[in-house]
């Protein structure tokens, strides 16, 4: 079953998807933020597109683990979302995932000029290789 998974921002949205075993994720598109009803609708259409079986939003908790004013955002999309599809719809703590798509580029050895740009997707899809992750190590 493949996993898409949303990193909201206040201008855009990374979205990732992963491959049909839901093992590995990929960046997939970064999505222009318009309203969170526009949103939910664009996100519910790719993940009937790409064939989801469930969509992960990223959620950004404090250093204690307690909600933001990101994570009530991320929370109000994920409900919105589920108004507009059956699939499961679950909030994934994203935590450091810019950071760590920053530190994957500079890894790869893409240039300072290339490294500028935006990285939603990539950081979404960061979010959603620690869902996939965790959700391995929880079933082992």
């Amino acid at each position: 079953m493949r996993i898409l998974a949303v990193d909201p921002g206040e201008k855009r949205l990374g979205i990732a998807i992963s491959d049909p075993t839901a093992t590995i994720a990929s960046p997939l598109t970064v999505l222009k933020h318009v309203s969170r009803a526009e949103d939910a609708a664009a996100i519910v259409r790719l993940a009937v597109e790409h064939s989801a079986g469930m969509i992960i939003v990223g959620t950004a908790l404090d250093d204690e683990g307690e909600e933001t004013l990101q994570s009530r955002k991320a929370a109000r999309l994920a409900e919105v979302i589920r108004t507009l599809t059956d699939l499961p719809v679950a909030l994934w703590d994203e935590s450091g995932s810019t950071q760590e798509a920053r530190a994957a580029r500079l890894a790869m050895g893409v240039s300072r000029k290339k490294r500028r740009g935006h990285m939603d997707d990539l950081a979404a899809a960061v979010i959603l290789q620690s869902y996939l992750d965790a959700r391995d190590r929880d079933s082992d």
